[in-house]
């Protein structure tokens, strides 16, 4: 079991290596580590270095914990998460996101590659993540850490308004088209099948993936304010006879759209700061 003072030793660990401190933090998903490539003045901490932090496994996932700035405004970023699919409890899928409150963070992105269940979506679109349906273990089930939070936080604006609304602004200021929807979290490993994408559909899913949610609802009960986007990566409503869902297909999905989603959030960061 995760202790108060295994956070603030991580933290502790962390913080002796940060040129700066940040309000803004970013979580990476699978194939949107390069994003972290656009940090400046960089310090980078390879998970491995960092007490009780757990090793990334997934693909597409480097495994870094970075700081400094972006678009010059000061950030820390994770290049991979971890996910409960990996075997992870689910106190150690969200740690990364109580150590980021203990060195002052008070915003969170978070960013991951999704199969598209709008029949609208297409591969590359970038979706705005504006709720979200939870089939994952909650990580708050247990002993409450009230240092952190309360008992029974609130979820009904899990994703900052304020923050999509800046977000929708840019994008158009961008021409960058966007797309708005509820994001499914499912344990994984295993692609959907088509009944499940169908049945997650008609109950208001609009994109599906295996991450996110847990470190959004700690997130909330953390005090964080939250802002989320995916990647779609494949069109989980259009079966052909031929069409498999693949790993490496959503990993080169994701780097295509990196472009478009470093722009959005370089600028969302410079006025939220």
């Amino acid at each position: 079991m995760i202790t108060e003072q295994n956070y603030h030793e991580a933290a502790t660990y962390i913080s002796s290596r940060l040129p700066h401190k940040a309000k803004i933090a970013i979580i990476l998903g699978s194939g949107l580590g390069e994003l972290g490539e656009a940090i400046e003045d960089k310090t980078v901490i390879p998970y491995t270095e960092i007490p009780h932090f757990a090793k990334s496994t997934a693909v597409g996932h480097k495994g870094n914990f970075i700081s400094g700035t972006l678009a010059g405004v000061p950030v820390i970023a994770m290049q991979g998460r971890f996910h409960f699919y990996e075997g992870y409890p689910m106190e150690q899928v969200t740690f990364p996101v109580r150590v980021m409150k203990l060195l002052g963070v008070e915003t969170l992105f978070v960013s991951n590659a999704a199969g598209g269940i709008n029949t609208s979506f297409k591969v590359g679109d970038l979706m705005i993540i504006t709720d979200h349906i939870n089939n994952l273990p909650n990580p708050l089930i247990g002993p409450n850490k009230e240092a952190f939070g309360t008992r029974f936080p609130d979820m009904t604006r899990a994703y900052d308004r304020e923050y999509i609304a800046m977000a929708k602004e840019i994008a158009k200021e961008e021409k960058i088209n966007v797309k708005e929807g509820v994001y499914v979290g499912l344990t994984g490993p295993s692609y959907e099948t088509p009944a499940e994408y169908k049945f997650w559909g008609q109950v208001g899913g609009d994109a599906i993936g295996m991450s996110t949610v847990p470190e959004v609802i700690v997130a909330r009960h953390a005090g964080l304010r939250v802002f989320g986007m995916s990647v779609i990566t494949n069109e989980g409503y259009h079966f052909a006879d031929d069409f498999v869902n693949d790993a490496d297909e959503v990993i080169r999905a994701a780097n295509a759209a990196g472009e478009r989603m470093k722009r959005i959030f370089m600028k969302l960061v410079q006025r939220i700061k």
